[in-house]
């Protein structure tokens, strides 16, 4: 059988049907792991090799190569849909030039070569990268490399004799040999648990701004104190807010200013650049990410949960610091709304307590992978999805412990490091996952 005809199930009228009854009904079938029960289903509309899930620069580097590869696939998404849709306009990257492209097989469209062509300063080093600069990059990389991306919703991910089943928005039903789980952040926000039972007209995530016009001449508390706590207190600050900022930690820190570039040779030796920023731990996370996959478990949680930590990039520490009301060393130890604002209660570490009141509060804590969040993945698959830290264990190709399911990006970083969590990731990525893929692929041509 050749995957990608459309023919493959369009002339059988026939239903799948459970392979194990359920527990009390009479026969004989018992414990078949690989199908544990198939659910009847319709029969799908079409069938495809691969279908990528998601169209941010890892769903669309990972097209790229596949295509080059010449293997079938389908990719659904809407393109970088987390940069333009939930981040807030006006921010800058903390990435450097170099380390913010997508990539095609031949590396031939960096984003330097995007600025070059619509007259965008650009560098390697030392100057920021705008957000609206970065998203419209990618999109144009999608129209030159991907035009065959399907701007639609997947609302459900099956398993089936052939594979899995994937139900878009429209109602098509697709069967698909394998998946590749592409997704942004966003399904994975986090809201502490003492906030997120307030209504969202009084707390939001930051994922949930593009702009802040709305909180002019209002009282607006930051939690957190990672880039983008900092870079929504900055914000605000500029729309006209009264801001102040709460966070566990004594210090903010923000990123040491760029050098003289070239960087002098000792200064190079001593840290040397890469995709995450200058340092030998960087340079292994960047150099060795199979290495890395080689380490023992805890190892490995443990430098993605430490190593770059929370910092905000140097450009914005002139717009908060004198500007913003630091509360450092407290943690939000409840919330209540009263009179139509919101009172905080803060903690220290040494007892000592503050109460604020304020008219929003805005979570900038970040982001927590959670397998339970990708809402278009179905019970029976997710409970086959052998996970630790509710993120996916994967091999050294990308697949979890489900056959022909692939999870990429920042679910796969506590696999393959903390490049997982940043663009520059893609690279490594979308290499070594389309020849895996392109392998496979010819095995069933």
């Amino acid at each position: 059988m050749k995957f990608g005809h459309a023919e493959c199930y369009k002339n059988y009228n026939i239903q799948e049907t459970p392979l194990r009854r359920r527990q009390g009904e009479s026969g004989t079938f018992s414990n078949i792991s690989h199908f544990a029960t198939v659910s009847i289903r319709y029969f799908p509309d079409t069938m495809v090799d691969t279908a990528i899930i998601g169209a941010g620069p890892y769903g669309l580097s990972i097209a790229a190569h596949l295509k080059a590869r010449g293997v079938d696939f389908r990719i659904f998404g809407s393109p970088m849909h987390t940069w333009r849709t939930h981040m807030p306009k006006g921010m800058l990257l903390k990435s450097d030039g170099f380390a913010s492209c997508l990539y095609d097989p031949d590396s031939s469209y960096p984003l330097g070569r995007y600025c070059q062509e619509h007259g965008i300063p650009y560098a390697d080093l030392g100057l920021p990268v705008h957000l609206e600069t970065f998203a419209a990059y990618g999109e144009e990389f999608q129209k030159r490399f991907v035009p065959e991306l399907e701007d639609k919703l997947v609302v459900s991910i099956g398993r089936s004799l052939a594979g899995f089943d994937i139900r878009l928005e429209d109602g098509e039903l697709i069967a698909a040999r394998r998946i590749v789980a592409a997704v942004g952040i966003s399904h994975f926000q986090y809201v502490p648990p003492v906030l997120s039972a307030l209504p969202e007209e009084f707390v939001t995530h930051s994922s949930r701004h593009t702009s802040f016009d709305r909180f002019k001449g209002r009282d607006v508390t930051v939690i957190g104190a990672g880039a983008s706590a900092v870079d929504v207190a900055a914000l605000l600050h500029q729309a006209g807010a009264c801001v102040q900022l709460v966070a566990r930690k004594p210090v903010v820190a923000f990123h040491d200013p760029p050098g003289p570039i070239p960087r002098p040779l000792l200064e190079r030796v001593r840290k040397p650049t890469t995709g995450l920023g200058p340092g030998w731990r960087s340079l292994f996370c960047t150099k060795a990410p199979l290495l890395f996959h080689a380490m023992p478990q805890r190892f490995r949680l443990e430098v993605v949960r430490r190593h770059l930590g929370p910092a905000a990039g140097w450009f914005v520490k002139d717009l908060v610091v004198g500007h913003v009301a630091f509360h450092l060393g407290f943690s939000v130890a409840e919330a209540n709304l009263r009179n139509g604002q919101v009172q905080l209660r803060l903690a220290s570490n040494d007892g000592a307590q503050r109460t604020l009141v304020t008219d929003h509060v805005i979570a900038g804590t970040g982001y927590q992978v959670d397998l339970q969040r990708l809402a278009f993945l179905n019970a029976e698959l997710l409970e086959e999805i052998r996970s630790v830290e509710n993120t996916p264990v994967l091999s050294r190709n990308f697949e979890s412990s489900v056959p022909g399911l692939y999870f990429v990006g920042t679910t796969s970083a506590n696999s393959f490091g903390p490049m997982a969590r940043f663009a520059y990731g893609a690279g490594f990525t979308a290499r070594r996952l389309s020849r895996c893929l392109a392998r496979g692929s010819r095995r069933f041509a």
